[in-house]
């Protein structure tokens, strides 16, 4: 499970700290009625999450929340309490001398959750055929793109259960997001990706969306689908092919049944939690001490797991392309604004972080200045000379009007041009956090002359715009920042990653751009992403991702916030949850077990 998790943090964008799409048709009596009914029947969990998957197919996935944790897992796996890497489906790996090869010996006889024999076929079949496939915008290639080159690695067959992950030189990040990547049913998916519709497209970009039956989807990890009804809720089951058997031998995951609730309205969440609906709710520093004070009431436990890795952040549109008719993606009188960096900078100066941190999040949290998380080797700290933006307004107005901008009468903010600084702040509709966050970012705004409208709107017209349309001025969210390795960054760093969202380049399937420009630092940043994957020696490889964070900060194509701590509620009757920041509340969900007399 955790291989799942801890991948697609490294991987997908995260465009808030909580989502989630309305539950019109379930009021928290309801709730708590229906699924006291089924708990009597098998043991099971029930849980929130802000909003409905985006799609039912791994390799198109770039969003969170997302279903495949519970669905599949990879060759290899990571400890979410250590961060140690561990044997999943495959059950043992060796790599040569020159750190060049990685031979994986499959588990004996695995099956998929159909019962289908899973082989080194499979293997070969989702590298080959889909990760390393250019016709699919996979995010998996972008971070297994060896050298200057952009080289991919070479994966072969040596028997049933013998793979070898090959790469043209020395390249760091090879076990992990190889050994870590989603294996797929090849007997399944192939015909989809030898298959061409009318417009000559393959059809695996139209596979497994979220309107194929969730019946029909094949997985090898701990649980499949079920069922899904789209705003209310998903429903696994377990897989009784999956491969895991404790001390005993018996078959794991021991919990029979998943619900996954989608609630769109955090206030919702937490007044079916405290009425004894879902077994565990994330929750925030505002509803902390609400829940401290009926922890023993309530029958559960609000466990903490250090700051939160995902990073939040504030961003501006620095492309500079056009469409092929000419017209900007966009307005060049912004583009000009967002394009400076002592605008980027003075905005990042005018951004209150303590009061977030005192008012927002209750006092637990913390700064943030880097994509690298605080818990990650590689971090640059403040103390080790990475820059950071105190809050001072008088420096940031400052900084404008040292670069050209000047203030009216009314102390509005006008560039040389007489143009008023005003753009659109967007974020996700449905998070009290983040929309208080976006808030107070536009009150602080104001105190410099700057207008940011600020406009939470449905993720998946959010997500479009980002990655498809690329019609944005700035947006308020989150990436998931992984754990232990920085390379998980490379495809938010790499010139055409599928997450180089501040300036985007079209990705397979969607409109052309033309004229788009990269700044040197950013060259510069992708260049060492390239160096610090190839670097073998730890202590090497750290000063070349600090000079990353050195840059960002530099010239901020992220304005970083602030980390809040990761805390989750979870009922007493699970036992073997063992949270963390790095892995969350159910990293280990084959191990944990419903109690019903807790």
């Amino acid at each position: 499970m955790f291989a799942m998790n801890f991948l697609r943090r490294c991987l997908v964008i995260v465009l808030a700290l909580s989502l989630a799409i309305s539950l019109a048709a379930c009021s928290p009596v309801q709730f708590i009625s229906q699924f006291d009914t089924q708990a009597t029947q098998v043991p099971q969990l029930v849980v929130t999450e802000g909003a409905d998957p985006k799609t039912f197919n791994y390799a198109l996935s770039q969003e969170s929340p997302n279903v495949f944790g519970y669905i599949y897992e990879g060759l290899i796996g990571v400890n979410g309490v250590t961060g140690e890497l561990e044997p999943a489906l495959a059950e043992k790996w060796e790599v040569s001398e020159d750190k060049k090869r990685i031979v994986f010996t499959l588990r004996e006889g695995l099956k998929w959750s159909d019962g289908q024999p899973l082989t080194a076929e499979d293997v070969i079949f989702t590298f080959n055929e889909v990760y390393l496939n250019p016709e699919i915008p996979a995010s998996t290639r972008d971070v297994l793109r060896v050298g200057e080159s952009g080289a991919l690695p070479t994966v072969r067959q040596l028997d049933q259960r013998r793979v070898e992950i090959s790469s043209p030189e020395p390249f760091a990040p090879l076990l992990l997001y190889g050994g870590g990547a989603a294996i797929l049913p090849a007997h399944a998916l192939r015909k989809s990706v030898t298959t061409k519709d009318a417009q000559g497209k393959i059809q695996f970009l139209s596979t497994w969306g979220t309107d194929t039956d969730p019946a029909q989807i094949i997985g090898n990890g701990p649980y499949m689908m079920e069922s899904y009804t789209t705003s209310q809720r998903v429903v696994f089951r377990r897989n009784p092919y999956y491969w895991r058997k404790d001390t005993q031998g018996n078959p794991m995951p021991y919990i029979d049944r998943v619900i996954w609730e989608i609630v769109e309205n955090t206030d919702t969440a937490l007044l079916q939690f405290r009425s004894g609906g879902p077994d565990v709710l994330e929750i925030s520093a505002a509803t902390f001490s609400l829940l401290k004070r009926e922890e023993n009431r309530g029958n559960f436990t609000i466990y903490e797991g250090g700051p939160d890795t995902t990073r939040l952040f504030m961003c501006f549109n620095l492309n500079q392309a056009r469409r092929p008719n000419g017209q900007p993606l966009v307005d060049p009188i912004k583009s000009r604004w967002f394009n400076t960096v002592a605008f980027r900078q003075a905005v990042s100066h005018a951004i209150d972080r303590p009061t977030i941190i005192n008012n927002i999040l209750q006092g637990l949290g913390e700064p943030q200045n880097s994509m690298i998380p605080e818990t990650s080797p590689y971090y640059l700290s403040p103390q080790e000379g990475l820059k950071v933006y105190d809050y001072n307004p008088e420096k940031a107005k400052e900084l404008l009007l040292g670069a050209g901008f000047k203030y009216n009468s009314t102390g509005q903010l006008l560039d040389a041009d007489g143009n008023r600084v005003r753009f659109t702040l967007l974020t996700n509709s449905g998070g009290r956090r983040i929309e208080s966050i976006g808030t107070q970012i536009k009150r602080d705004l104001s105190k410099i002359g700057i207008q940011a409208d600020f406009l939470p709107i449905n993720f998946g017209t959010l997500v479009d715009k980002l990655s498809n349309t690329l019609d944005w001025d700035a947006y308020l969210g989150a990436i998931g920042g992984g754990g232990y390795d920085p390379h998980g960054g490379a495809t938010i760093w790499s010139l055409d990653g599928g997450l180089h969202n501040f300036n985007q380049q079209p990705q397979p399937g969607q409109p052309p751009i033309i004229d788009q420009k990269f700044a040197d630092w950013e060259r510069e940043i992708a260049s060492l992403f390239v160096q610090g994957a190839q670097e073998l020696d730890m202590a090497k490889r750290k000063a070349i991702y600090d000079q990353t964070q050195r840059l960002a900060q530099e010239y901020l194509p992220f304005i970083h916030l602030v980390s809040p701590l990761n805390l989750a509620a979870v009922r007493d009757r699970l036992q073997g949850v063992q949270y963390t920041s790095l892995g969350g509340t159910l990293w280990n969900i084959y191990e944990i077990k419903v109690v019903e007399d807790k």
